[in-house]
């Protein structure tokens, strides 16, 4: 339970980073970048410090490549997503569509890796769902400008398509010790599919990579590496189900970043936002000890 707390903290710690970037006008794309390579130096960095030695030619040949190599370019093109979204539409209704994608790993862990059903796990799920609903809107009404529902959408397939790539790895892929290589792989190959439009915007649109962007970016992969950290920890410590992890850390990443979007940038909820927030909780509650 305390790898998917700590997972809760990180995610929100970045979903609130993203905020900022609107607030002192950081280009998305380049501080992404240099997220990922800042977060795949601290994957190796990782592997110096454990001892954890490998050759190119390992890297090559390993199982877990091809997985991390998917996982970084859905990364990549994900993050961006909602770094766009966070700012287009909040980072409450972001929040939502970025978590809603939780059904897509469960279904997989539920009916592909064969794990438990169970009616409360069910009845918890299906909280979860409604307490997703309740969180995005006001009035009854979904709070966002509709021409942005296509984006939404993106942002939910990609994180489902990222989570359920990364619940295969961690099953099917990825040894005891091969974390934190898996780890790098994953970002390095986020940042250089990345670089390559990065390349195109500073030849041709004659965008140049700023300090700024470059700290933001350092700032936003530090908990970006944690978070995977910590979430395949939990995926791999065998207390809980994926099928339980995913909708448990979801919900609690709706309710922290619901009470940071009041805290530090005032955002207001409306009272179906906190009867989302509450059936988030009791939906948390029910899946644990499904």
């Amino acid at each position: 339970m305390q790898d998917i707390l700590f997972t809760i903290i990180t995610f929100s710690m970045m979903l609130i980073t993203f905020k900022y970037f609107e607030v002192y006008g950081v280009n998305n794309l380049q501080a992404i970048i240099i997220n990922y390579i800042t977060a795949g130096s601290m994957a190796l960095a990782s592997c110096y410090i454990h001892g954890i030695s490998f050759s190119p030619v390992d890297l090559v040949s390993s199982k877990y490549t091809a997985p991390a190599l998917i996982i970084g370019i859905l990364f990549i093109i994900t993050f961006n997503m909602i770094a766009f979204s966070t700012q287009k539409i909040g980072i409450a209704i972001t929040t939502v569509a970025n978590k809603m994608s939780m059904i897509i790993p469960v279904l997989v862990g539920l009916y592909l890796f064969n794990e438990k059903q169970s009616l409360l796990k069910f009845m918890g799920i299906f909280l979860a769902i409604l307490a997703i609903y309740f969180s995005s809107t006001s009035g009854g009404k979904l709070s966002f400008n509709k021409k942005y529902l296509l984006l939404i959408i993106m942002v939910f397939i990609g994180q489902g398509l990222a989570d359920s790539t990364l619940k295969w790895a961690q099953v099917n892929a990825v040894g005891p010790s091969e974390n934190q290589l898996f780890f790098a792989v994953i970002f390095f190959s986020a940042a250089l599919f990345g670089s390559v439009y990065l390349l195109f915007e500073h030849f041709v649109k004659k965008h140049k990579i700023s300090l700024k962007n470059i700290i933001w970016g350092v700032v936003l992969g530090i908990p970006n590496f944690f978070t995977l950290h910590f979430f395949m920890s939990a995926l791999k410590s065998g207390t809980l189900e994926s099928s339980q992890i995913f909708p448990i850390v979801n919900m609690g990443v709706i309710v922290l970043t619901a009470i940071s979007g009041i805290i530090l940038f005032r955002q207001k909820l409306s009272t179906g936002n906190w009867y989302g927030i509450l059936l988030a909780i009791v939906a948390i509650a029910m899946i644990t000890f499904a």
